[in-house]
């Protein structure tokens, strides 16, 4: 069984992008909440910054959007060409 590439990458994506966008907008609300999540966000996403902002909480969100789409095309297509050869 195939799982379709689109789909998972556009869940994946709206997943992990909309995570983010939670903890960071309830962050600015109650600063104790998700900061070590945005600090190990802010290490690995370049221009991101846990700088308690709505512009750093755009940011976040787009680099959730885009990396969370990227691992689920990636994962939904090893996954196909993984069961394309056991079958």
């Amino acid at each position: 069984m195939q799982i379709s590439v689109k789909a998972l990458a556009l869940t994946a994506g709206v997943f992990l992008g909309g995570s983010t966008c939670f903890i960071a907008c309830v962050n600015l609300v109650n600063p104790s909440y998700g900061g070590e999540y945005l600090a190990a966000m802010s290490s690995v996403y370049p221009g991101f910054e846990h700088a308690r902002t709505m512009q750093s909480v755009s940011i976040g969100t787009l680099y959730g959007l885009v990396d969370g789409a990227f691992a689920g095309f990636l994962f939904a297509w090893i996954y196909n060409a993984l069961v394309s050869r056991l079958q």
